[in-house]
């Protein structure tokens, strides 16, 4: 007997198509929520295969990562399952009471499939065990309380990657031009080197990366670092619920189909191809370049959905002349990067 077989529905098996139809053919709502935490896991596998199997049965959908430290997930619900969802999940010690963030724009299409991965750490950064403790960790801050920091004047740190800045952020707040959170944290640490004393603002998508920056920062001698609640999803709730000033401009950026939830009526980004003003991210129609940009609605016409021409010669090329194509051409495969469009 197969001793894997009775492990064989903890993965998805359907086709990117029939996801597709899947969820086109629900006849009910979702709700898209994030949540994280920093715990030991004795046994993130076990972990991971006790959560496919109960969110499986309750038509969850998402990107979850399990690791040693914790638990950092992206997730679609369906909202006649909600109080199923959030009553199995407390009910696992490690994870009682975790605070949700729920999305401030939601369609029902965040996730097609559920997938729950064990990973060496939730929030990839290369740092060693002896660089950080997250028991140790900034203060974490309301909206409010931000707001009222921000006109105090302390410094203000997004510690999302560049292509995520690039449609929104606090304005004023230091942009690190990088392309990982990897490559982010030396960056900050050292263009703060001088500003150990002063009070430090972090914030992110949801508080995860925050979390482990705080505790870097304050492991290199920061002493006033501070984290917004809940990154930037949570801070649009509490300014949407007490009525606060919004200082966040434009879009953030979310890891799932949705690819950005609005959060002001600003537009601060450009297409990448013609440079008119736009902040819809996409990725390259040819699935062999897969590049994500920003493009408007006339260059996704006129490119295919492409970032090129290149790009688009090999997506309309017949079957037969790919291959030849494909030995011509050169394509970014996945980076998620592109150069800014800039005006003459």
């Amino acid at each position: 007997m197969d001793p894997n077989s009775s492990k064989k529905h903890l993965i998805n098996r359907l086709s990117p198509e029939e996801l597709k139809e899947r969820l086109a053919n629900e006849t009910f709502k979702r709700t898209t929520v994030s949540f994280y935490k920093y715990v030991i896991i004795d046994d993130p596998a076990e972990m991971r295969d006790t959560l496919y199997s109960m969110w499986d049965k309750l038509q969850c959908y998402g990107r979850i990562y399990i690791a040693g430290e914790g638990i950092n997930a992206q997730m679609s619900v369906p909202d006649h399952f909600w109080q199923d969802f959030k009553e199995q999940l407390y009910s696992i010690t490690d994870f009682n009471n975790i605070p949700f963030k729920i999305a401030v724009e939601d369609d029902g299409q965040s996730f097609l499939k559920l997938q729950i991965k064990v990973r060496k750490q939730i929030v990839a950064d290369g740092l060693k065990p002896e660089e950080y403790d997250v028991t140790n960790v900034g203060k974490h801050l309301s909206a409010d309380e931000w707001n009222t920091a921000m006109d105090e004047g302390a410094i203000v740190v997004d510690m999302r990657n560049h292509y995520e800045s690039e449609i929104g952020y606090f304005d004023g707040a230091i942009l690190p031009d990088a392309e990982t959170f990897k490559e982010e944290l030396p960056e900050v640490v050292d263009r703060l080197k001088d500003n150990k004393d002063k009070k430090i603002l972090l914030y992110c998508t949801g508080g995860v990366r925050c979390e482990k920056t705080s505790a870097y920062l304050k492991h290199h001698g920061f002493s006033d670092v501070n984290q917004l609640l809940g990154g930037i999803i949570d801070y649009s709730r509490q300014v949407e619920n007490e009525h606060l000033e919004n200082k966040f401009v434009g879009k953030n950026f979310v890891f799932d189909n949705r690819m950005g939830e609005r959060i002001s009526d600003d537009v601060i980004s450009h297409c990448h191809q013609c440079g008119k003003p736009c902040d819809t991210h996409t990725n390259c129609s040819n699935k062999q370049c897969n590049l994500l940009f920003i493009q408007c609605d006339s260059c996704r016409t006129e490119y295919n959905g492409c970032c090129s021409n290149d790009c688009k010669s090999y997506l309309l090329a017949p079957p037969a002349q790919k291959q030849e194509l494909a030995k011509q051409l050169v394509f970014t495969r996945g980076k998620r990067f592109h150069k800014p469009f800039k005006s003459a």
